[in-house]
């Protein structure tokens, strides 16, 4: 595994760790720490099936601005313990034990990191994220919503997905994978333009997977996409919304096509310390070409300038 510090995106940095942290229950957790900033610090989480050498880039950019930065990999994926008998399907009865994750973690990493502090999550992560502030589980002094899995993108609309997706969980095995995972072209080109349309940054989740094949997750199992459809469905029509006091922005990809943006939009309105910044993208905005992922930067940088001091 290479070390070169001029490559930020395919580099661990010579002065970050990795580590394993341990939940509550024993449940290995794999984290990334990157300390040293005099700004006060970051914990940034991603989505579903991301590893954090995903991020490894943004991650330099918050540190080079000052954050001491850190990320960890949800249970179940990465280099974290599994929760399927096939290790490359995410699977999930509850999004619980997650937050437990959330909440265990920072408690230890506040309790040693210099404030301020700010969440970031991604995706399943910013789901995540909103629902521990909701449950009051963690006290960040900003938080930011990237892409949050808030809604999830179907056909058949949320009810009709959720309706689905819990009779395809009920008809067999629930930690079934959802669908195939596909390396041939053509899938991998369908995968790139959901998620990102730069070319190269996907190329570097495959990358990555290749120095460290057991860090690769593939398709959610029903049973993770029935709780996807429930779990967001309940944190929507949560009322404890309105009683967030956390400053946060979020950042929604209006060519989304995993996350309902709308359905993101309309919890953004709901939350009374909340900014909205949309952008023409695709999933991954921290991840997408230089157009939308600087103005994205530009947006959190600006926005901690203001709150996180």
């Amino acid at each position: 595994m290479t070390t070169d510090p001029f490559n930020p995106r395919r580099a661990l940095p010579a002065d970050a760790t990795v580590a394993r942290w341990r939940a509550a229950d024993g449940w290995p957790v794999r984290r990334f720490d990157r300390a040293g900033g005099t700004r006060g610090s970051i914990l940034f989480l991603g989505g579903r099936a991301d590893v954090f050498e995903k991020y490894l880039e943004t991650l330099d950019h918050w540190h080079r601005a000052g954050w001491s930065v850190s990320s960890f990999d949800w249970r179940g994926q990465g280099g974290s313990g599994r929760m399927s008998p096939d290790p490359l399907v995410g699977h999930a009865t509850d999004f619980a034990p997650l937050v437990d994750d959330l909440a265990g973690f920072w408690r230890d990493w506040a309790g040693t990191r210099a404030g301020p502090h700010v969440v970031v999550g991604h995706s399943m992560g910013g789901y995540l994220v909103l629902r521990a502030l909701v449950e009051r589980r963690i006290a960040a002094d900003a938080a930011v919503l990237v892409a949050p899995m808030l809604g999830l993108r179907s056909p058949l609309g949320a009810w009709g997905g959720g309706r689905l997706a819990a009779f395809l969980r009920d008809r067999g095995d629930p930690a079934r994978g959802a669908w195939r995972l596909r390396d041939d072209p053509a899938a991998r080109t369908r995968r790139q333009r959901r998620l990102t349309a730069d070319v190269t940054r996907f190329d570097d989740e495959d990358w990555w997977y290749a120095q460290d094949p057991a860090i690769r997750l593939g398709p959610p199992s029903w049973a993770w996409i029935a709780e996807a459809f429930a779990a967001t469905a309940r944190l929507r029509a949560d009322p404890r919304l309105r009683f967030v006091a956390t400053p946060t922005l979020m950042l929604v990809a209006e060519r989304d096509r995993l996350v309902d943006t709308r359905a993101a939009r309309a919890v953004a309105a709901r939350l009374p310390h909340a900014r909205l910044a949309r952008f023409d993208s695709a999933h991954e905005i921290l991840r997408e070409a230089d157009a939308v992922r600087d103005r994205a930067l530009a947006a959190i940088d600006g926005f901690l300038d203001e709150v996180a001091t």
